[in-house]
């Protein structure tokens, strides 16, 4: 059975990047990326990559496309896919709109190119990007192309003309089980996304993605509004607090210890 798995991907400032090269042009309402520190491809869409891998490896004549949209795009990092096993990688540049549109516009822009794609049976997402943790452009996209989404798997399974998830639940998880086409998206209860191995970058490297622009697209109609407007954009402010607890003798101090977190309400 030929199934086609579209993965959506992002690519974001590093998380791991130290507080000092963090900085916030203040003017323009946006965080700087540091120029001396590479992006990386989103962690929960790295997860959505894996998942894809695997149903590939049970499902015969499977193939996997993975889109993305933005700007400024570095190549060795959005070629990541291709050196896992994905088949094929799609770049749309967003142009004037800029890297990171609000959630709207670019659920709008990744629906235009999936329909720009054509036919798939599957959509895979992380279950939200790193930047700005909204967790709403697979539910856009979604809704835009009128098919079912399940959120925060775990694992996922194709059979027949249907999808299996395990969502992932406070105290376990829950069976969901959907008609093909669908939206899904991963968590990191998934597991470490694979390394690509040498054979697989070599085979990237001779591998080079498709490129569109927003004119590609065919988008006819104007774009949606944005439903987000940013006031201020400020780095979290850390207080540290040190409260000596004395007594007699050791017994005595931790007594006032634990009277002291009864009172904070922590025991």
């Amino acid at each position: 059975m030929p199934v086609h798995i579209i993965v959506a991907i992002k690519q974001v400032m590093d998380p791991e990047i130290p507080p000092s090269a963090f900085t916030i042009a203040e003017n323009a309402k946006e965080v700087v990326s540091p120029s001396n520190i590479p992006p990386v491809i989103n962690g929960y869409d790295e997860q959505a990559i894996e998942a894809a891998l695997r149903i590939k490896e049970t499902v015969e004549e499977a193939t996997i496309t993975v889109v993305s949209i933005g700007s400024n795009f570095s190549l060795d990092v959005m070629k990541k896919p291709l050196s896992m096993g994905a088949d094929e990688l799609i770049l749309v540049d967003t142009g004037d709109i800029g890297n990171d549109p609000d959630s709207n516009i670019a659920a709008y822009l990744l629906t235009s190119a999936i329909r720009k794609i054509g036919s798939f049976d599957l959509i895979l997402c992380g279950r939200q990007a790193s930047d700005w943790d909204n967790a709403q452009v697979p539910v856009g996209v979604a809704s835009m192309l009128k098919v079912p989404i399940i959120t925060v798997g775990r694992k996922v399974e194709i059979t027949a003309k249907n999808v299996r998830v395990e969502r992932v639940l406070p105290n376990g998880y829950e069976l969901v089980e959907s008609n093909l086409p669908a939206v899904v998206t991963l968590s990191s209860e998934l597991g470490e996304p694979r390394y690509p191995t040498l054979r697989g970058i070599m085979a990237a490297t001779k591998k080079q993605p498709i490129l569109w622009s927003l004119n590609d697209l065919s988008i006819d109609e104007d774009l949606p509004t944005s439903n987000l407007t940013i006031n201020t954009i400020t780095t979290p402010e850390k207080q540290n607090e040190c409260t000596i607890i004395e007594g007699e003798n050791g017994q005595e101090a931790g007594k006032n210890l634990a009277l002291k977190l009864r009172e904070a309400k922590l025991i």
